[in-house]
């Protein structure tokens, strides 16, 4: 009897003590790299923000010929004088427009180009009004300009006719443009003179003798 208690006990004790040691072995057991949590890492970095220059835009062909005249565009305002009323007036040389009693044509149109230091947009064109009697009288042919309204005007006592613009290109570039590039200039071949030596100091001359004493 005594001892099967003691068999119990000393049972009881290896028990607590194992549960014990399993408790201690879990505490320190490290955690497997698979499971642990996943580290903070940086976002890759956009393509588009590695290059810290943007790359540059294509500079644009020159033009070497101005725009032909019938591809100009010009803007004509036209007034009414009798009801007040404007309008504008798009055409190309050639065309015509026909507003009530009044058609408007042109003929050409010119800018400057933007070098010059004068600015002139002209624009040739002719008017014809129908009068009372159902006849077409031309009352206008010539050059008018945006800048100078009062050097040439369409005297008129209903109609008015002004150029507003005149939409055309000049060439960049002449027959007489020259071609720089951009590479260093070229090194002369020629040799180089040496550098000048210090002044030569004269060559001394022969010691004058003493006379000599059994001269008669």
């Amino acid at each position: 009897m005594r001892r099967a208690l003691a068999a119990a006990a000393v049972a009881a004790v290896l028990g607590v003590a194992s549960w014990q040691a399993a408790l201690a072995l879990q505490e320190e057991t490290p955690v497997p790299e698979t499971e642990a949590a996943p580290s903070e890492t940086a976002a890759p970095e956009p393509a588009s923000a590695k290059s810290a220059t943007p790359p540059a835009a294509p500079a644009a062909p020159l033009v070497h010929v101005e725009t032909p005249m019938a591809e100009r565009i010009a803007v004509l305002g036209v007034l009414n004088k009798r009801n007040g009323l404007s309008r504008d007036v798009t055409l190309k040389p050639g065309q015509a427009v026909r507003i009530g009693d009044l058609v408007v044509r042109l003929r050409a149109c010119e800018a400057t180009a933007d070098w010059e230091p004068e600015k002139l947009t002209g624009a040739f064109v002719q008017a014809d009004v129908r009068g009372r009697d159902a006849r077409w009288r031309r009352i206008f042919s010539g050059w008018l300009y945006k800048e100078s309204p009062s050097l040439n005007v369409v005297a008129h006592p209903i109609y008015d006719v002004w150029p507003k613009s005149c939409a055309m290109r000049h060439p960049d570039i002449g027959p007489e443009t020259v071609s720089v590039t951009a590479s260093a200039p070229a090194r002369s071949r020629a040799k180089k003179s040496a550098a000048p030596e210090s002044e030569a100091q004269p060559e001394p001359g022969p010691t004058p003798k003493a006379p000599s004493s059994n001269a008669t």
